[in-house]
C-alpha cells in the first residue's frame, strides 16, 4: 500500500501540529499583560522622541545678564533677566562678573549681553570732566561717554541713590531741604561716612569733591567743621549723641540696616549730588523693541523704596533673588 501510513511518527507530528492546543486562561492573561507593557513602553518611547524634538525646537540662544560684586547689583541682574524671561526669551544670571570694567569687558566679549548701573556713578568714572548733575543732563551725558557698541535703555526715575544728609530727627533749628541750609552752614559740625558704601560698586566719598564743593556751588553752604567716619555705624552714633549736627551717607538711608528709619534726610532739590538712577547697559541691538519695552516698563515701576527693600531681603534675610525678583514682578504685573 503506498502513501504515508497515518500512523507513522511523523503523520502524528504533523496533525498534532494543526491540532496544537489553545493557551490556558492564565497562558493568555500572561500574554495580555505582555502585550501592554510592550505597549506602553513603545508609547513612552513615542513621546520621549516627541518631547526631545519639541525641545529642540524651542530652545534658542540664551541672554546672559550680568551681575557685579554687590547684593543690588544681583538683585538689580535678576529683576532684568525675570523680566525678559517673560517675553519668552531665554535668560540666566551670571553673578560675580566683577567691576565696571570687568563688566564692559564681558559685554565686548558676549559673555553678557546686559547689566545694571546707576546713571550718575557710570558717567563718573567714565567721564571725570563732566559737571552736569541734573537727571535729563546725566542721562545725555552717559549715552555720549558709552563705550562704541552699548547702550542705555530707560532708566529707572523712581529710584534715587545720590549721597544722602541726614539729620537724627528734624530739629527745628533746620530746615527739611538743602536749599535752605545755607543760614545754618557756618555752625555746622558736618559728619561724613568715607568708609566701604553700602554698595561695592559705589565708590566711597571724597569730603571736599563729592560733598563739600557741591554744597558750596550750589547751595551757597560753606561748611567749615568736618569729621570723617569709616563706618556709618560710628556715624550714626555720633550723630544720635549729637556730636555732629548732620550726616553725610553714601546713599540713601533706606539701605542702612534698620532701613535707616531713625533718620530724617534733607532733600536735594537743585541736585548738589549727581543724579542716580538704576539703568540697564547693554549691547547695542542685543535685544529687540519688544524686550527693551518690558526693561522700560520695568524702569517705571522700580523705586528706591522696592529696590532697598528687595536688598534687605537677600543680604539680610538670606532670601533667593530670582525668587525676591519673580515676587516684585508678578506683584507689578510685569
Amino acid at each position: 500500500m503506498s502513501g504515508t501510513d497515518s500512523h507513522s511518527p511523523h503523520a502524528r507530528g504533523a496533525r498534532a501540529a494543526r491540532r496544537r492546543p489553545r493557551p490556558s486562561a492564565t497562558e493568555r492573561k500572561r500574554l495580555v499583560r505582555a502585550a501592554r507593557t510592550l505597549a506602553r513602553g513603545a508609547l513612552v518611547a513615542v513621546v520621549a522622541v516627541a518631547a526631545v524634538a519639541c525641545g529642540s525646537e524651542d530652545t534658542g540662544p540664551i541672554v546672559t545678564v550680568g551681575a557685579g560684586d554687590s547684593p543690588q547689583s544681583r538683585m538689580v541682574a535678576e529683576i532684568y533677566a525675570g523680566a525678559l524671561a517673560r517675553t519668552g526669551l531665554h535668560t540666566r544670571v551670571q553673578d560675580r562678573v566683577g567691576d565696571r570694567t570687568d563688566q564692559f569687558a564681558a559685554v565686548d566679549s558676549g559673555e553678557i549681553a546686559l547689566f545694571g548701573d546707576v546713571t550718575g556713578d557710570l558717567l563718573t568714572a567714565l567721564d571725570s570732566t563732566a559737571t552736569v548733575t541734573k537727571p535729563d543732563a546725566v542721562n545725555a551725558a552717559l549715552a555720549k561717554a558709552l563705550p562704541q557698541g552699548v547702550v542705555t535703555s530707560d532708566p529707572a526715575d523712581g529710584t534715587d541713590l545720590r549721597p544722602t544728609i541726614v539729620a537724627a530727627s528734624r530739629p527745628a533749628t533746620l530746615p527739611s531741604s538743602l536749599k535752605d541750609l545755607a543760614p545754618h552752614c557756618e555752625d555746622l559740625i558736618l559728619g561724613i561716612d568715607t568708609g566701604a558704601p553700602l554698595d561695592a560698586q559705589r565708590a566711597p566719598l571724597d569730603p571736599e569733591r563729592d560733598v563739600l564743593t557741591p554744597l558750596r556751588t550750589v547751595y551757597h553752604c560753606t561748611v567749615t567743621r568736618t569729621v570723617t567716619f569709616t563706618t556709618e555705624a560710628d556715624l550714626r552714633k555720633a550723630l544720635s549723641e549729637g556730636e555732629i549736627h548732620l550726616a553725610v551717607l553714601s546713599g540713601p538711608p533706606a539701605f542702612l540696616p534698620g532701613d535707616g528709619a531713625d533718620l530724617t534726610p534733607l532733600s536735594d532739590p537743585d541736585y548738589a549730588f549727581r543724579a542716580a538712577m538704576i539703568a540697564p547697559i547693554l549691547r547695542k541691538s542685543a535685544l529687540t523693541d519688544p524686550q527693551l519695552r518690558k526693561l522700560n516698563y520695568v524702569a517705571g515701576e522700580l523705586t528706591t523704596t522696592a529696590l532697598a527693600d528687595m536688598v534687605h531681603q537677600i543680604r539680610d534675610q538670606s532670601a533667593i533673588p530670582a525668587s525676591v525678583a519673580r515676587d516684585w514682578l508678578d506683584a507689578h504685573a510685569l
